[in-house]
């Protein structure tokens, strides 16, 4: 992240991270049974802060502040009367216009038009270079052209191009070199197979294949869009690079990319160097990021499947940059069905990530999402298989979606540090760039479910967190130095339903800053993977039943359920019958053992004697 952004989102979120006074937090008394321990202790905690923070929260929200793409309706527009024909002939070129000028296998189309292309071209190039306003439209009617000099076809003048593919034709492009190596500046000659300086969509419902051996596959020094047509690259570099803006709003796209799978790199105007994905299915394979965007991706359709650097278990240089998505400002995300697999981040931002909806498969070999400011999750479905942390933001809120993940280390880290920026840099780990003050970090948690399977701690602030409502499970560590709960500030637990099981080296629970009763179970000694607990009323109903995936020694647990004044069991073993995430909110008695009874008091009580940090 540039110095100048980070200082901004740096105060930014000063000004709107407040924490208040302290308060304190008293334990009640339990009766043991079978191993629970009463005990009482009192601890210092620093209540939740107030927390608003002006999010983008939609797609719409961010294209008002950007560069309209260029104008396609016309594209497919035009009269067969007005068609110039343009034949290749192997190794000639013949057309019957002044606006076509032949020069042995190079054809110059000089003025707007609508150009039809047919035939073969074993060594030579089709080159647009015209002054006029007006649309040059190309017609591929089932083409093949080899260019071991140039771009096969480039458009080196115009105002607007569009490259048409003719239904049902297939049409193919290869180079040998890239003409701009030697050049003064990349944007003097062409560094792509299909090559563009002025704006250039694609259209139809053919084909394109794209071999592109020097560079890039197809490249516009301004906007690129495609509307439609089935295309397929592969790319020494880049597969698909529009420098101020990127929109693919249908098609079926298939990029094998050295470098980056989709590109939008303008550094100079902050209204442009953005990708949009509107629709369309996209599969790509990149050596390098999936998609990278110098400002914002926004993702409002389509399905997206990318493998990034190799995937979740590949190694990279230190200087190397292989996220699935990377974003330098904002990234969102809507009614879309992405997987990835990358070798550091799945989605990456420096500045925001936000989203709102579709179904979402991660695999990270770093974090399954990693926003420097903010993250918020509205909806959605979002699984992450692998990572090292799952969730990491400066700011994380959730308030709607059904998130599952499994982390390496944290599960959900609430933390500063660029997690390697838009400059790449490799993996990043285990040390983190930690710019902000820990004041500044906040998790908000209200709604949607949460379900964590953390080596390391499963939620960590190094601020506070707040939870309103929703459900979160945490199937946490086993190594006493982490903690399922783990924060610095203050854990303000207002509302919905927490369980939160793990080692007892380093357990929290939430504060007395709450207004929701909660209790923390500490056992006598840990207790087997997948050994049940049950917490039931007086009347022997279960509030919850919970199967731990990992060993666990502690077990946090609050709900509405959890009444101030009435008395509860703990029942440990037997048989349960519970989800895949292993809660169940209501189930049958287990039939296991009592471990504890306890009566509910005070906002925080606490079952047996803690064996690690006392808070």
């Amino acid at each position: 992240m540039k110095p100048f952004t980070r200082a901004l989102i740096t105060s930014m979120l000063v000004a709107l991270l407040t924490a208040c006074a302290s308060n304190q937090t008293s334990t009640t008394t339990v009766n043991s049974v079978n191993g629970g321990q009463a005990t009482s202790s009192n601890s210092v905690t620093v209540s939740s802060p107030t927390v608003v923070v002006p999010t983008v929260e939609s797609i719409d929200e961010v294209l008002a502040s950007k560069a309209t793409p260029h104008d396609t309706a016309a594209d497919l527009n035009w009269q067969n009367a007005d068609l110039i024909e343009i034949k290749l002939n192997d190794s000639s070129i013949s057309a019957n216009n002044p606006n076509v000028k032949i020069d042995g296998t190079t054809a110059t189309i000089s003025a707007a038009g609508s150009y039809q292309l047919s035939g073969n071209l074993s060594d030579g190039q089709i080159i647009v270079d015209t002054a006029d306003q007006d649309l040059v439209r190309l017609i591929l009617n089932g083409v093949t052209i080899h260019s071991s000099t140039s771009a096969p076809i480039a458009i080196m003048q115009a105002e607007q191009v569009a490259v048409i593919l003719a239904d049902g034709t297939q049409n193919t492009l290869s180079d040998t070199v890239d003409a701009s190596a030697n050049a003064a500046s990349s944007e003097d000659l062409p560094n792509a197979t299909l090559y563009s300086k002025a704006d250039l969509s694609i259209d139809g419902n053919g084909s394109l294949t794209i071999q592109a051996n020097g560079n890039d596959g197809i490249s516009s020094n301004d906007g690129l869009i495609v509307n439609s047509g089935t295309i397929a690259i592969t790319a020494l570099d880049d597969g698909l690079r529009g420098k101020d803006y990127l929109v693919v709003n249908a098609g079926t796209i298939n990029i094998n990319a050295q470098g980056d799978g989709l590109t939008a790199d303008n550094e100079e105007d902050p209204s442009k160097g953005y990708i949009s994905i509107a629709g369309g299915k996209l599969n790509v394979t990149a050596g390098g990021d999936g998609l990278s965007a110098i400002t914002d991706i926004l993702i409002d359709a389509g399905e997206l499947t990318i493998s990034a650097g190799g995937g979740r278990s590949a190694s990279i240089n230190t200087d190397a940059s292989a996220k699935g998505l990377k974003a330098g400002q904002n990234m969102v995300i809507g009614e879309a069905t992405i997987t990835i697999d990358a070798a550091e981040d799945a989605l990456h931002s420096d500045n925001n990530v936000t989203i709102n909806a579709g179904t979402i498969g991660l695999a990270a070999g770093d974090d399954g999402v990693h926003a420097d400011a903010t993250l918020t999750i509205n909806g959605g479905d979002l699984t992450i298989s692998n990572s090292y942390e799952g969730l990491e933001s400066a700011v994380i809120t959730i308030n709607e979606g059904n998130i599952s993940l499994v982390a390496q280390d944290d599960g959900v880290n609430v933390a500063g540090g660029d997690g390697s920026s838009m400059q790449g840099g490799g993996m990043g780990r285990p040390g983190r760039n930690d710019s902000f003050a820990a004041s500044n970090y906040f998790l908000s948690i209200n709604g949607g479910t949460l379900v964590v399977d953390a080596a390391g701690d499963g939620l960590d602030a190094n601020g506070s967190i707040m939870m309103n409502a929703g459900l979160v499970l945490v199937h946490g560590p086993t190594a006493q130095m982490n903690g399922a709960l783990d924060y610095d500030g203050s854990f303000a637990l207002n509302g919905g339903t927490l369980v939160a099981a793990g080692s007892a080296g380093m357990v929290q629970a939430p504060d007395s800053s709450s207004t929701q009763a909660s209790v923390l179970i500490n056992y006598s000694s840990a207790q087997a993977a997948g050994n049940p607990v049950q917490i039931l009323d007086q009347s022997g109903q279960a509030l919850v039943s919970f199967t731990p995936r990992k060993q666990y020694q502690a077990l946090v647990f609050s709900s509405p359920a959890l009444q101030q004044g009435a008395s509860y069991t703990i029942n440990s073993g037997g048989t349960l019958e519970t989800s895949a995430s292993g809660y169940a909110q209501t189930a049958a008695n287990a039939g296991g053992t009592a471990y504890a009874t306890f009566s509910v008091s005070e906002i925080v009580t606490q079952v047996g004697q803690r064996i690690g940090r006392q808070r």
